[in-house]
């Protein structure tokens, strides 16, 4: 049997077929690419919100609604790229020093309207303490045929259209945006913080900002200001639902991806490697999103750093050779992917039509008695 040392300089691949170490290993192998460089973090920041805040300012100078309507879905792009800077932040993986990461991260989270501490209980604790196990981590969670039947006729079509491939826009900027993270109730929160008040404040600050704005431009340089809030506020912010709705979708919605809704069965599969995708891009399009797709190092151990991550992926898809899923990306496949992953059947670990058909087998992960490591199979 082959092994592994946790040693840098020593590592072996795992062959197919032999079980893996726990997570602790794994992560020890890219735990020294856990290194924070704040000039680079800062000059990342303030790059990227020079270019957001001039694709604002040329939509609201242009007259031609054809470049307007192009510079808004590149603003909104840019608001994703902008909020994955602050997402590293708010892990604590962009720069050494803690309460510099809480102020860079707010900064960051400003264009997207996104409340910090409400995204870091959502997404730090949640869904990385408990991914893909129904119940804890809520984004994407798929519903079992049994639910899906007792559903109403409204919520059995919001359903439909979610998963139909065109819906991430609409299940971000419903389930996760308005319902979790802007000033949520007690009945999709659980809990309520005085920090969660404050951070939603500021969200809501900055948005009166940018809508005041584009207002005042529009009427001091007598622009349409209607044209201006559809094309320099509105697009962005629903380009950038759409983006994040699809980024979540695709990092954890697969047909070899599995889900649990046992809490003992997902702790002794240990799913921190099958439960994540690798989705690869062509023409560097990996790279325009800050390496945010090289997902299943970034679950492995969230403390490496985005402009880390391409060389801790690598290294883990070169240590455990067909264990990482990796996807290329074509619309076909997504597309695909979404008419087989419309519900789970979580005993069976299969995914479902919504009449009940099986249309996919997930991976199944075996939790191997001697070693306490996994395999997939």
């Amino acid at each position: 049997m082959s092994s592994i040392s946790s040693s840098s300089d020593s590592l072996v691949p795992i062959p197919e077929g032999l079980p893996i170490p726990n997570r602790k290993a794994i992560r020890s192998w890219i735990e020294p690419l856990a290194q924070k460089d704040t000039l680079k973090a800062v000059f990342l920041l303030l790059t990227d919100l020079t270019i957001w805040f001039c694709l604002i300012a040329s939509i609201l100078f242009v007259d031609n609604l054809i470049i307007k309507f192009i510079l808004g879905n590149i603003a909104g792009f840019w608001i994703g790229r902008i909020f994955i800077l602050g997402h590293d932040a708010c892990h604590q993986s962009y720069t050494p020093n803690r309460e510099l990461n809480k102020v860079l991260g707010r900064i960051a989270f400003l264009p997207s309207l996104t409340p910090y501490s409400l995204w870091e209980i959502g997404h730090n604790v949640v869904h990385h303490g408990q991914t893909n196990l129904k119940g804890f981590d809520f984004v994407w969670a798929p519903c079992s045929l049994e639910e899906y039947q007792a559903m109403s006729p409204r919520r059995k079509l919001l359903e439909r259209v979610y998963r139909s491939g065109w819906g991430p826009v609409l299940y971000y900027m419903i389930e996760i945006w308005w319902n979790k993270m802007y000033f949520p109730t007690k009945k999709h929160m659980g809990a309520t913080r005085s920090v969660f008040l404050k951070d939603s404040l500021l969200s809501t600050a900055f948005g009166v900002l940018w809508i005041s704005s584009i207002l005042a431009v529009s009427f001091i340089y007598d622009y349409s200001a209607l044209w201006n809030l559809v094309f320099a506020f509105a697009l962005p912010f629903l380009f950038w639902n759409g983006m994040i709705g699809f980024v979540v979708y695709v990092h954890h919605t697969h047909p070899s991806v599995s889900w649990y809704d046992n809490k003992s069965e997902w702790m002794r599969a240990q799913p921190f490697v099958s439960t994540t995708v690798h989705l690869t891009f062509k023409y560097y399009f990996g790279a325009l999103m800050h390496h945010i797709m090289e997902h299943t190092a970034h679950h492995v151990d969230m403390g490496v750093p985005l402009y880390k991550l391409q060389e801790a992926q690598s290294k883990l898809e070169d240590l455990l050779p067909g264990r990482v899923i990796i996807q290329p990306f074509t619309w076909k496949w997504y597309f695909d992917t979404a008419k087989k992953c419309k519900l789970y059947d979580f005993h069976n670990k299969s995914w479902l039509s919504f009449d009940g058909t099986k249309t996919a087998d997930s991976v199944k992960v075996i939790l191997s008695p001697a070693n306490g490591g996994q395999v997939s199979e």
